[in-house]
């Protein structure tokens, strides 16, 4: 059996939505050098709609492929559901992930939630801090 999925390997070849949103209504960062994986999130909202979402991501093959499913899984979505997103989601997504990868998707789901969270406090938004735990709990192993 491959180390990767097919899907794995296509959104690393062929990533989606990757670059800046200059006037992101959200943006969220995660992760460090120290960890070797790095993402930002940037978000457009439009009544409530994911309009638009891209990512940089400074990483392995699998923290890329993990940025990109999880732009794709949340494009178009109202924002309560992007909030939903789970790691598991997204290592599902793309068929699996190596034990030793699954942080990737961890921080993917960490980035989209930091962005989400920048987009509350942008706007003055009520939010259940609940659901926007902090780095130093995260449990991906970095020292941050």
């Amino acid at each position: 059996m491959a180390l990767y999925s097919d899907k794995v390997m296509d959104h690393f070849r062929n990533p989606r939505n990757v670059g800046v949103i200059e006037d992101a209504d959200g943006i969220g960062e995660v992760g460090n050098a120290k960890c070797g994986d790095i993402m930002k999130i940037y978000l457009k909202i439009d009544n409530d709609i994911i309009t638009d979402v891209k990512f940089e991501t400074f990483g392995c093959g699998s923290a890329i492929a993990s940025s990109s499913m999880a732009t794709e899984l949340i494009k178009g979505k109202p924002v309560a559901e992007a909030l939903q997103l789970t790691n598991k989601a997204v290592a599902e997504a793309l068929d699996g992930l190596p034990a030793h990868k699954l942080h990737c998707s961890v921080l993917a789901e960490e980035a989209i939630k930091s962005a989400l969270k920048d987009y509350y406090d942008k706007n003055n938004i009520e939010y259940d801090h609940t659901l926007f735990p902090d780095c130093a709990s995260c449990g991906h192993g970095c020292d941050v």
